[in-house]
């Protein structure tokens, strides 16, 4: 456990915001979650717990302890004919994680490659990307109790997942941490989803089959033409959710804008491309200062160097209102405000 004091949050938030933490602790290890609620600058004085730093924006400096989420490792904790069980540390890199699954020839994570951030956020905003929600190979996770130290063992079902949602989320916001998350993997006859967001044209473009590895190469290389290294240009992805609408509210606004991506869900609603609502308003590849929505991808906001939280956030809300005022649709924040 290593301690840092005024700490520049920097390198831990994916926009590149140098917001400063009061106190930053760094959790190295299970062991080290454990000393850190007893400690007395520990979780008594708590204000931030940081994973990845890849679904958060960060609006103002932050006062108190944060807490880093730094331990790693996983191992296969069980087998069968047709699956095996994959325990992955909070701490690990979730896109390394795909990479390793795919490599192994398991199925499951091959859509949600290239996905920024750590494994141990993952379930809280129920990752997704091209079909796939992290809900659907997630067997189970372990869960540390602030409150009382105990660690449980929650299954999905128990997690309450939804569209980029968990209990997480809701009544277990801030009351733990994630210490692990098991995934049930498949090692043949697996389900391979390919007719979401082109990647069917990525493979016939590049002459290949459906497979666990194609799958993921062809999201990788959607991804990279579309979405911009945050290394090179400060962002957290998808800014805004797609919008999950009633049907008729759906079929009134395809009768003026025919050309309207839309999704039937299985509860009988439409999710609605973010996006495109975002390009139509004027906004793509529009910059302010130094901050805007990407060029090619309109629901991404940019931090094009140098830029606050608080400009972010601004600029973030000039989006939703023109959209809102131009297609009646409010568009919520994918990430978590940090104010």
């Amino acid at each position: 456990m290593t301690w840092e004091d005024h700490a520049s949050l920097a390198p831990y938030n994916t926009f590149g915001i140098d917001a400063k933490a009061e106190r930053l602790v760094h959790l190295e290890s299970e062991a080290c979650v454990a000393e850190y609620r007893l400690h007395p600058q520990g979780y008594a004085h708590q204000s931030l717990l940081l994973s990845g730093g890849s679904n958060m924006l960060l609006c103002a400096d932050v006062p108190g302890t944060t807490a880093r989420i730094a331990w790693t490792g996983m191992e296969v904790v069980r087998e069968s004919d047709d699956h095996v069980w994959l325990n992955v540390a909070a701490g690990e890199n979730w896109h390394e994680t795909v990479l390793y699954t795919v490599s192994q020839g398991w199925g499951g994570l091959q859509n949600l490659s290239l996905i920024p951030g750590l494994v141990g956020a993952a379930p809280i905003q129920n990752i997704g990307a091209y079909g796939v929600e992290l809900a659907d190979s997630m067997d189970s996770l372990r869960f540390y109790d602030w409150a009382t130290g105990d660690i449980r063992v929650m299954s999905a079902a128990e997690c309450a997942f939804g569209y980029r949602d968990s209990l997480f989320k809701g009544a277990l916001k801030g009351q733990g941490v994630i210490m692990s998350v098991t995934f049930r993997l498949t090692k043949h006859s697996h389900a391979l989803k390919t007719s979401y967001g082109a990647i069917q044209d990525e493979l016939s473009a590049r002459g290949q089959e459906p497979s666990v590895e194609s799958i993921s190469e062809a999201v990788i290389a959607i991804r990279q033409s579309k979405l911009p290294d945050p290394k090179v240009l400060g962002n957290s992805g998808s800014f805004f959710k797609n919008p999950a609408l009633p049907a008729e509210q759906v079929a009134a606004l395809t009768a003026l804008h025919p050309s309207l991506p839309q999704y039937p869900q299985a509860d009988g609603s439409v999710k609605v491309a973010a996006g495109w609502l975002i390009e139509q308003a004027g906004w793509k590849g529009k910059r302010v200062g130094n901050v805007g929505m990407h060029a090619q991808q309109a629901l991404v906001l940019v931090n094009y160097g140098g830029a606050s939280g608080p400009e972010l956030w601004a600029h973030a809300q000039r989006v939703q209102a023109s959209v809102e005022e131009q297609f009646g649709i409010r568009l919520e924040p994918e990430v978590n405000l940090i104010k």
